[in-house]
């Protein structure tokens, strides 16, 4: 066979492998190119302000407006207890709209013509609040609450009652919050001269009548009792003083409201003293 026929067929040969890989080619399918998937950021959740405490509140702390502060949650995790500043977004989700509207139905309910947090003011907690718990109706008190009084009273206090009148009650200037002394006068033993005694000093006054709080500007309140708040141990002796006679109720002034309530030291016009120390009454005697 002659050179030239050799190189034909090799020729032919290779032309055959390069067709085979190309029609090879055309036939696999190409596997796609992985193609990077694009982040899609989640819309902004919508939001309500809602009121809360900025510092952890004990049972009996009395609310003010430094107390309470706005935060921001979830439309979709409210609660109809909250209380929002009745603000809210333009386009609420569907499942959060009737919970919304149930929310600032709820604040509607209990701030009526007032704001959200002046509502809250003067408020006493009922139930502990932690910093940045929402503030509602069912862990505060205010006046006129029932339980309101039991709230108010300090631990080892007890409420009592006296009566009193203008006359006997610093001519209506007392108020409720203000500190008092409680005199007595009456006869002397066989009638002869008579005793004055102090028998509590520094009371804090609960209330006028069933009035926890006076009035907005009032500068006086008349009224028939006083509650005061009185040691546990000391309420025997109001019980005492009030079968005894009438009482006398003495404004203390604010810059005299240092340390607590206690007993007083009875004096006897005649020129004698009785002295209360330890549950037990001294008769002490003047030269």
């Amino acid at each position: 066979m002659g050179a030239v026929r050799i190189a034909i067929i090799a020729l032919a040969a290779l032309a055959a492998i390069l067709l085979a890989f190309m029609v090879r080619g055309m036939v696999t399918p190409k596997k796609p190119v992985p193609v990077a998937a694009a982040v899609v950021a989640p819309p902004p959740k919508p939001m309500a302000q809602v009121l809360v405490a900025k510092r952890d509140l004990p049972v009996g702390a009395r609310i003010t407006s430094s107390d309470l502060g706005w935060q921001e949650w979830p439309m979709d995790a409210l609660n109809p207890t909250f209380v929002t500043d009745g603000a809210a977004p333009a386009a609420p989700p569907e499942g959060a709209q009737k919970v919304a509207k149930q929310a600032a139905q709820a604040t509607q309910d209990l701030v009526l013509a007032q704001g959200p947090m002046q509502a809250f003011e003067g408020a006493i907690v009922k139930e502990a609040l932690a910093r940045g718990e929402p503030v509602t109706a069912r862990k505060v008190l205010r006046a006129g609450d029932s339980n309101y009084m039991a709230v108010v009273l300090l631990p080892g206090m007890r409420a009592m009652s006296i009566p009193i009148n203008a006359e006997t009650a610093a001519g209506g200037f007392i108020l409720p919050g203000d500190r008092v002394d409680v005199l007595q006068s009456r006869a002397g033993p066989e009638g002869r001269g008579f005793i004055t005694e102090t028998l509590m000093r520094n009371l804090r006054v609960l209330a006028i009548d069933q009035k926890p709080e006076a009035e907005k500007d009032a500068r006086a309140m008349v009224g028939a009792v006083a509650v005061l708040e009185v040691p546990s141990a000391d309420t025997l002796i109001l019980a005492r003083g009030k079968a005894q006679g009438e009482m006398q109720l003495v404004l203390r002034s604010y810059a005299d409201l240092g340390g607590g309530a206690g007993r007083g030291v009875g004096q006897r016009g005649a020129g004698g003293m009785k002295l209360y120390r330890g549950g037990q009454v001294m008769e002490i005697g003047a030269r």
